[in-house]
């Protein structure tokens, strides 16, 4: 049986760290992964702490062939839309997700990482995330509404068994910059119109515009996806770090071409209140692939 990292469905830690890395010049991609995994296994459920861990799918399929998917591919090229609007590419070799209930669990987790790898990777991105009014993010709005019930989460973030990478999750990683004094400009009204939804109720609106966001990311379109999205930053600079997990590549690829405008030159229209400042694609292994590679890494190595 393929069984997945727990963290990708543990719901209601309020604190976050998503630490990114890059192989150093001259590692092994297996060094890498064997690292990851090795800091992975022994932090797992550490104090309660939840720890998931990816990497860049083409790494993955270089390490561990035949529990990766085929169809999966990292964040190369930057998503070019409509009106000037880009969606930049920020592609790192490996992510390390922290999550626990409290931040100061976090912060010894995130250190320990950071020099269980050192000798194979640097540190490209650490960025902190924290709940905002439990579960809005910082536009005011509820997040996350039409994630899937819990019994169809498995089936909605995780690649079907008997598949390549069985068990395992595509993560899209993107942090959104807020331009909040030009959000709260809006009146209610506007800003319903922007989301496509009520702001206190969260009900979708009937009549939403064709570029508001809940339009141009109509899961029913796409396909669905898991989001356990988290605000970061601090009051000057702040915003939304997307996390979205999928059984295929393919709906989160079309959600991001679809707010760029990429599909029918119809831009989303809260691309113009937040900006994507990173994105990156990681694939996700099961707990059952990170143990094959990791014991073979054991076998292999010289005695």
């Amino acid at each position: 049986m393929d069984v997945p990292q727990s963290g990708i469905f543990a719901l209601g830690t309020p604190a976050h760290a998503y630490l990114e890395f890059d192989a150093s010049v001259g590692t092994n991609p297996k060094d890498l992964a064997a690292a990851v995994i090795s800091f992975a296994e022994a932090q797992t459920m550490a104090n309660g702490s939840e720890v998931v861990v990816g990497f860049r799918p083409e790494l993955w399929r270089g390490v561990a062939r035949d529990d990766a998917p085929d169809d999966v591919a990292g964040y190369a090229e930057p998503i070019v839309g409509v009106e000037g609007f880009v969606m930049p590419a920020t592609q790192h070799d490996a992510v390390i997700w922290i999550a626990s209930a409290a931040y100061d669990l976090v912060f010894d987790l995130s250190s320990m990482a950071i020099s269980a790898l050192t000798k194979v990777a640097t540190l490209a991105d650490e960025t902190v995330g924290w709940p905002y009014y439990h579960k809005h993010d910082l536009t005011g709005f509820i997040d996350g509404t039409e994630n899937p019930p819990v019994v169809d989460v498995a089936s909605v973030a995780l690649v079907p068994g008997g598949r390549p990478g069985a068990g395992g999750s595509v993560l899209l990683l993107q942090k959104w910059i807020h331009d909040t004094a030009k959000w709260t400009a809006l009146s209610a009204d506007a800003q319903a119109n922007v989301i496509g939804r009520t702001k206190a109720e969260s009900i979708e609106l009937e009549d939403k515009p064709r570029d508001s966001h809940v339009a141009r990311t109509d899961q029913d379109e796409f396909g669905r996806i898991l989001r356990r999205n988290m605000p970061f930053g601090k009051a000057s600079v702040h915003g939304t770090m997307f996390v979205g997990f999928c059984a295929s590549q393919r709906p989160l690829a079309g959600m991001l071409d679809s707010m760029a405008g990429r599909t029918n030159g119809v831009r989303d229209a809260l691309t113009r209140f937040l900006q994507p400042i990173s994105g990156s694609y990681y694939f996700v292994p099961a707990l059952t692939s990170l143990s094959r590679v990791a014991s073979h890494a054991t076998t292999s190595a010289p005695g």
